[in-house]
């Protein structure tokens, strides 16, 4: 129930699913506007049997109290709004802070038994989204930075083979050349502002580790699709399914000078803010062979020039790049610490590629081998089969034989 109906922020407590707490309010929380106070009662049952203090935990992170007050007999947790692994959600309404209180009771010494059962009490704290009106905002001009970065730390990245209807992940991770790789990246964003995603680099090895040799790279210069630039139809998808989902296929190959056929792709995934324009360092280009040029799948066409001079590195002081805006005030890659939040490398494979050609084909010296020794093995074969009838023929025609003297014998002497 919310602490006060009228009164913001509030704070709601859900002590439904325990069903054995004490109906005299065990659990007691105060929203600040920066910090939640949750205050516990030992007496968390309303059976006078006390908790322990370190059975009590707070968040997913498993804070400990951080006061314990002997003569209420109660345990304080007095935290950030954004520690202990709390969740951040949007409404349209209200930004809503979730954690939860648990309660994980251990036997004590020289026992093997407990009295009560866990519990987990679900809590939130609600505040007005005051002084935001646009439901585009990158962040809401009230909250702290440091709550945007807490917010924008759960990016989730994938990579993943998809059927040829992109309707579903594949179940097969086997081709054959002539066959093409449909492959999605997506970025899947916790309690984030809306992002774009792009896919900086795509290399192909034969080992795990992007860096081996041989290698061959499918995406470079920062979003260009360069294995599509020759002799292949390899394309990113457009327009897009969503802005954080990009998807692309890649006409499957093996390496020319080695017979391993299982190879790994490992892709650099990015993102920015979605409301921020593509530019040559955030594209996804793509080559159009009617046309002899690289079209990109949003933004203007110019992006993609540098795809073809193989320089798309933005250097300092390079002012003709300045027209796309001030990327590093909006970019969300500038404002997080890019090796953990706004970007990651995620690798498929190992992917196997079959050649139904070479598979299927034997070397013409061991055909001819194959040949000279399946006759030599006829020639000899076909004789010694003649002579094992021709004897059993011979054997049958000698008891015939025997059989018909005997007879006849017989015949005369009981006519005598």
């Amino acid at each position: 129930m919310p602490s006060g109906v009228e009164t913001y922020p509030y704070a709601w407590v859900d002590a439904s699913q325990a069903r054995a707490l004490s109906l005299l309010s065990p659990v007691l929380v105060q929203c600040g506007e920066a910090q939640v106070m949750v205050t516990v009662k030992r007496d968390l049952f309303g059976t006078g049997r006390l908790v322990q203090v370190d059975d009590l935990s707070l968040g997913p992170s498993g804070c400990q109290p951080t006061a314990y007050n002997a003569a209420e007999n109660t345990v304080i947790f007095n935290v950030g709004l954004h520690e202990c692994g709390s969740v951040l959600q949007m409404t349209a309404e209200f930004l809503v802070y979730s954690i939860s209180l648990h309660y994980k009771p251990t036997p004590s010494s020289h026992s093997v038994i407990v009295r009560t059962s866990p519990v987990d009490v679900p809590i939130e704290c609600h505040y007005p989204r005051r002084n935001n009106v646009s439901s585009s905002a990158i962040k809401p001009t009230w909250i702290p930075f440091t709550s945007t970065i807490s917010a924008e730390e759960k990016l989730r990245f994938s990579l993943r083979l998809m059927n040829d209807g992109w309707s579903a992940e594949r179940t097969s991770n086997g081709y054959q050349l002539g066959e093409i790789m449909y492959i999605q990246a997506e970025v899947i964003a916790e309690n984030h502002t809306p992002l774009r995603l792009f896919v900086d680099s795509c290399v192909a090895t034969l080992s795990p580790e992007a860096d081996s040799s041989p290698r061959y790279p499918i995406i470079n210069f920062k979003g260009c699709l360069v294995d599509g630039r020759f002799d292949s139809s390899s394309t990113f998808l457009s327009p897009r399914l969503r802005d954080d989902i990009l998807q692309f296929t890649v006409d499957v190959f093996r390496f020319s000078e080695d017979p391993r056929d299982l190879i790994y792709i490992t892709c650099h995934l990015k993102v920015s803010a979605a409301t921020q324009a593509p530019n040559p360092e955030n594209k996804a280009c793509s080559f159009h062979q009617a046309s002899n040029s690289w079209v990109p799948v949003e933004g203007t066409a110019d992006i993609c020039s540098c795809c073809e001079t193989q320089n798309c590195v933005r250097t300092t002081g390079q002012g003709s790049w300045d027209r796309w805006g001030r990327r590093l005030g909006r970019d969300v890659a500038a404002k997080l610490d890019k090796s953990k939040e706004a970007d990651a490398d995620v690798m498929l494979g190992p992917i196997l590629i079959l050649d139904s050609y070479m598979t299927s084909r034997t070397p013409p010296d061991n055909q001819n081998k194959n040949l000279v020794l399946s006759a030599e093995h006829g020639f000899f074969q076909i004789p010694w089969m003649l002579v094992g009838i021709i004897l059993i023929a011979l054997t049958t025609s000698l008891a015939l034989t025997t059989l018909g003297i005997f007879c006849t014998r017989k015949r005369r002497s009981n006519s005598s």
